[in-house]
């Protein structure tokens, strides 16, 4: 992947840059489509291109890797001949689902531990993994696994704030 920065002015938020990947360029700013499973949903993607002029879309690396499931994804030669999306794809790291999914997820030193709520079955998803897990789904961009920390609003409620 190659990265250029095209316009860098104090004044003007964001900057602008380009990302060339193995499936296209990609100039910020930007409006991500979301594909959780691989695609996104009630769009066709002829729309996707022409109409909201999407450059990327996102993959959830979680819900992929639990359906369909990387074996699936490796033999269709990875998630742009799957679900036929040319352009370049964004895989997060699956680190939202160690906020959101609390009741199914213990956290270790090594990785998180969660049980899949498509079958019950447990997973291990650490730092390294889920590196190897977005390699070979086939995404041009990856993101490193993190963890979200609640915010303030989660913490503290209105009514603690008054006393």
């Amino acid at each position: 992947m190659k990265f250029t920065l095209t316009a860098q002015d104090p004044l003007q938020k964001p900057a602008r840059a380009r990302f060339t990947t193995d499936h296209g360029v990609i100039e910020t700013p930007i409006f991500m489509p979301v594909g959780t499973a691989g695609t996104v949903k009630a769009v066709h993607q002829r729309e996707l291109k022409m109409i909201l002029k999407a450059q990327i879309i996102l993959g959830n690396t979680y819900h992929l890797y639990l359906r369909p499931g990387l074996n699936t994804i490796e033999q269709a030669g990875g998630l742009h001949k799957f679900n036929g999306w040319d352009g370049p794809i964004l895989t997060d790291s699956g680190g939202y689902q160690v906020y959101s999914l609390t009741e199914v997820r213990k956290i270790k030193e090594e990785g998180v531990t969660f049980r899949s709520h498509v079958d019950g079955s447990k997973h291990l998803f650490t730092p390294e993994n889920v590196m190897d897990i977005q390699r070979i789904i086939g995404a041009d961009i990856i993101m490193a696994f993190d963890e979200c920390t609640p915010t303030l609003a989660n913490i503290i409620t209105p009514n603690a704030l008054l006393k």
